[in-house]
Order: C-alpha cells, then structure tokens, then sequence
C-alpha cells in the first residue's frame, strides 16, 4: 500500500511539472505575440526631455560686438544658426569658448582691418619672415605692409583681393609684391624669395600658400569661439571686411534698427555654476549704443552689472551694460549666514536699488 501511494505521487507530480511546463510556454508565446503587436508606447517626458537637452541650440543675434579673445572682435550685424558642441559628451559652456561653435545658416558679419591687423602682430609666430604687419583698403583690395626679414629687414608690400572658396575658405589673390616699391622680381631675384617665404605658412595653422594665392582657415586661423558655415560673399568695406554667409539680406539701415541681443533655445548650456536645460536665454543690451559689447570672458562681470529675469517660461532675460560703459563692476557678493540669521540687517544696496 505504501509503496502504491509513493507512485501516485511521483505520477502526479511529474503531471503537475508537465502541465506547469506546458502552460509557461504558452504564456511567453502569447506575451511574444502580445508585445509583437501593442504598438510602441508613446515618448514620455523623461525621453522627450533627453532629446531636447542632446539637441542643438539655436540662436539669433542682432547688432553684437562679440570679442574673440583679448587682441580680436568681430561685429555681428545679424546671426541665425546654432550653438553646436565640439564634443559629442561635453556640455557647451559660455565659459569655454572652445566646447561649441557657432554654425551659420544665414547672417552678415564684419571685421575691423586694424584689428585684423593688431591681431596677426599679437600672434605672429617669433621665426615669421613677415612682421610689423600693417592691412591698408584700397577700393576693393587690400594692400598689406610689413618687414621681411631675409638676409635684411626689407619693407614689403602685398596687394591683392579677397574672395571665397566652396568649401568656406577664404582666398587673398596676390596680384602683385613690391620691396622698396620695386616689383620683388627685379629686386629679390638674387634671395629667392616667394609668397610662400613671406607668409611662412608653415608656422601659422590654417593658412595655406598655393600658386599666387594665401588661404585662411578661419575656423583655425581666428580665436573661439570659431565660426563656420555657407560663406557666400566677402568683400572690403572700409573700415572693414565683410563677410556674408547663406546669402543673407543685407539692408544696413534697417537692421540698425534693431534692437542688440543674443537669443539662445533649447539644447543644454552650462553658463557659470548653472546648467540650463531646453536652454531659453536671451542676453540684451541695456545701453542704446550701435553695437552691444559682449565679452565672452568677462560676461559674468556684465551679468552682475546689469538685471536678471525669469519669464513666464522659465526662460531667462538678462539686461546687460556694454563691456566698455565704465571700469568693470565689482562682482556683488553673496549674503552672508549671519545676515540670514537676523531678519533686522537691511537688504544689500544692489537689492535695494533694482527693487526700487
């Protein structure tokens, strides 16, 4: 009898575990199928959020003089591109010049020749054979004065014109060199020397001598944040170059009258101790001047000299004096625990005053 009910139980188990066998491939088959066919759930906020922060950022700007470094500025007439990061997993920072670049679509922006100028002496290499480097308009060419320095200083004088090449680089055509105002042919035959040992190309990372012709690489050639895109049409414009890209408009008169701000959305922006997401920042010119000077490297001087808002949106705007209105501001400082600890002290004077 015993041993009857011990070959009971084993056959039912073995039932049991047969039937739980049968019915757990069931059920995964069936939930194949089921998640085959539900279709995919919609984004959620959490995914929608990490595609807007990964984005690029967009941005406009009107009437900015934009300084590029202690020795370079350019003047933005007018901007719409992005603010693309230079590295895949680097959060750009407007304290990094170097983690973003400012894509262009369309725009029109302008470089002083004397700074253009100033900028190539700061910088130029201490083995260059051309130095003391002056940029002279002259119609639409230009003309460029500096020493060569080969077996003797010599006064060396290039002219050429400027033009664009399809892959966004610009081209000076030398028509002609003089030394001494003698053309360099009847004068230097004897020294061997060519455009190529004039600007020492070698020494200056992207500038490129082919033939008669020198090609500058701005993206490498000019200080960050660096600046790429369509360059349509560049031309002299005393006292200045032009450069337009994307085949802007260009109604000088009317985009004056704009008012001078950067205007920043979406992506992620790292600015200071804050990281914005979906980024929604506009910085303004609080002064009435032409140009709005902003100073990359300084801009958190002008943040705390001027005023801060939060929109409905929870974007930003901040009104910001020009760099060079007066002497830079004292940085404010922040309160102290012992003031949060007494409710009599007064309010700091910068508080008082923007809350009057």
């Amino acid at each position: 009898m015993t041993r009857q009910r011990t070959l009971l139980l084993v056959i039912f188990s073995v039932i049991l575990i047969g039937l739980s066998l049968i019915g757990w491939r069931v059920w995964t088959k069936s939930a194949a199928r089921k998640a085959a066919s539900t279709p995919a759930p919609a984004e959620t906020a959490e995914t929608s959020k990490a595609t807007t922060d990964d984005g690029p950022t967009t941005l406009y700007a009107h009437n900015i003089q934009l300084r590029k470094g202690p020795d370079f500025r350019i003047y933005i007439r007018w901007i719409s591109g992005e603010l693309l990061r230079t590295k895949e997993r680097v959060t750009p920072s407007l304290d990094d010049p170097d983690s973003f670049v400012l894509e262009i679509r369309k725009g029109v922006i302008r470089a002083n020749i004397g700074d253009l100028a100033h900028y190539l002496n700061a910088n130029v290499p201490s083995d260059a054979a051309l130095k003391n480097i002056t940029i002279l308009p002259d119609g639409n060419q230009l003309k460029i004065h500096g020493t060569a320095h080969k077996v003797i200083p010599i006064p060396v004088e290039i002219e050429g014109q400027l033009s664009t090449n399809p892959d966004g680089q610009v081209r000076f055509h030398v028509a002609k060199i003089s030394a001494l105002k003698i053309p360099i042919k009847g004068l230097l035959g004897g020294f061997h020397m060519n455009l190529s040992d004039l600007v020492h190309a070698t020494n200056v990372p992207g500038i490129e001598v082919t033939g008669n012709d020198i090609l500058f690489d701005t993206t490498r050639v000019l200080p960050p944040p660096h600046i790429r895109g369509e360059l349509t049409e560049i031309s002299v414009k005393p006292p200045d170059i032009e450069a337009v890209y994307g085949n802007a408009p260009n109604d000088d008169a009317q985009l004056a009258q704009w008012h001078n701000f950067l205007r920043l959305k979406g992506g992620t922006l790292n600015f200071g101790k804050l990281t914005m997401h979906n980024v929604d920042l506009t910085l303004i010119d609080a002064s009435h001047d032409a140009w709005f000077d902003l100073d990359l490297v300084n801009y958190q001087a002008q943040i705390v000299g001027g005023t801060t808002r939060m929109t409905a949106d929870a974007g930003l705007e901040i009104y910001m004096p020009d760099w060079n209105d007066k002497a830079p501001p004292k940085l404010a400082q922040g309160i102290s625990l012992e003031w949060l600890k007494n409710r009599y002290m007064p309010v700091p004077a910068d508080v008082q005053a923007a809350t009057k």
